[in-house]
């Protein structure tokens, strides 16, 4: 009996402490991994917030020496995370502990693979071209969103090629999570959209991959669900902390399903959009996602309705187009809800750029699980119907 080896699924995620109070244990996390010097990374606005020095004072209240770096950029740059990897090789750091959102969380990977190996981040991009392994590290995650936490993604953009790109591979997953919705209580209403739009997009995209399965449909759907119901009360009250908990929750569990589903081509155009005009990464997503749906419909249909039902569509006695509609008008209804009302020409694509953005997309490793092949000019027309 043959077995097909492409059907067989693998699951990886961090060890993970979830709930209220859960960055308070970071310094015994850090010192189970022996560490004497800690590189701290973080950037500027969650240093503001105050979360930095709380962090900092936990380690030395523990006997653990710190070295601070917040030179990260909102999407990290090559030369940010080869600065992060000096400053923790000079100070001869032995742990990396990351504070943020998406941005830190994915350069703190960067600088680990760096720090082990001697080489240029550049020359790791890809699927699994790791071989050494990464120092311990631990991720605090300050948005409830980009899930970098719990994914075996990290994506670092490269100024020269205006190209943001991924690298996929098992040690890029941390040793240890410490969500803690408590930390997201200083993100503002706009990031709070940003990145809960980020994460149904994650959900929204694992569940219809080709890379999908048992055992992460039921993290996609329950995150699907969880973000519909929560996200547009958290908008009108980010103090309440259930409806903190709730998003923080649907972001971890859309994280674990991406992170082994991978994505499709919201992500894939995304990426693109960002690498090459340096655009907030959950924006680019949210003014992507009804288009990429509507491409992606018919190739199916079947898990488009799931996702539907997921977002409280009662779909009984409806016909595909009927499905499909609803799904498109819900997705639509809820970002303007969430105040993500703007348009990739307001954000200044413009017909020009398109060709550019288009390539770069189709090299995105995110291309290959998206449920229905794409042509450069399949992309094109997505872009052009996003404007």
């Amino acid at each position: 009996m043959s077995h097909d080896i492409s059907a067989l699924r693998k699951f990886v995620s961090p060890e993970i402490v979830f709930g209220a109070g859960s960055r308070k244990s970071v310094a015994n996390f850090a010192s189970n991994f022996g560490a004497r010097h800690v590189l701290l990374v973080s950037d500027p606005g969650v240093a503001a917030a105050g979360w930095v020095q709380e962090i900092v004072t936990l380690l030395t209240d523990a006997g653990i020496r710190t070295t601070v770096f917040t030179g990260v950029s909102p999407n990290p740059k090559v030369a940010e995370v080869m600065e992060g990897a000096e400053l923790y090789k000079s100070s001869e750091c032995d742990v990396i502990v990351a504070i943020g959102g998406g941005s830190p969380m994915d350069c703190a990977k960067g600088i680990g693979i760096v720090a082990t190996h001697g080489r240029n981040i550049l020359e790791f991009e890809g699927v699994d071209t790791i071989s050494n392994p990464s120092p311990p590290l631990i991720l605090i995650p300050t948005t409830a969103g980009t899930s970098a936490d719990v994914s075996q993604f990290a994506i670092i953009s490269d100024p020269d090629r205006r190209f943001k790109f991924s690298i996929i591979s098992k040690a890029v997953v941390p040793d240890v999570s410490l969500i803690d919705p408590e930390v997201t209580e200083t993100m503002d209403t706009y990031l709070t959209a940003c990145t809960g739009v980020d994460a149904l997009v994650h959900a929204i995209e694992a569940f219809v991959s080709t890379g999908s399965g048992p055992l992460t449909d039921t993290h996609a759907l329950e995150a699907i669900r969880l973000i519909n119901r929560n996200l547009e009360p958290l908008i009108s009250n980010t103090s309440d902390p259930f409806l903190r908990e709730q998003i923080m929750l649907a972001s971890m569990q859309a994280g674990l399903a991406f992170s082994n589903a991978i994505l499709g081509a919201v992500h894939a155009m995304s990426h693109s959009l960002g690498g090459y005009l340096d655009l907030p990464h959950g924006l680019c997503n949210a003014l992507l996602l009804e288009h990429v749906v509507a491409y992606n419909y018919s190739s199916a249909e079947d898990r488009f309705r799931r996702v539907a039902e997921a977002m409280d569509i009662d779909t009984r006695g409806m016909g595909r187009a009927q499905i499909k509609l609803r799904l498109m008008q819900r997705i639509i209804e809820l970002k303007k809800r969430v105040g993500l009302e703007t348009s990739l020409a307001k954000l200044g694509v413009s017909v020009s750029d398109i060709p550019y953005l288009s390539g770069f997309a189709l090299q995105d490793p995110c291309i290959l699980t998206n449920p229905r092949k794409s042509s450069l000019r399949d992309v094109q027309v997505v872009y052009e119907e996003a404007l």
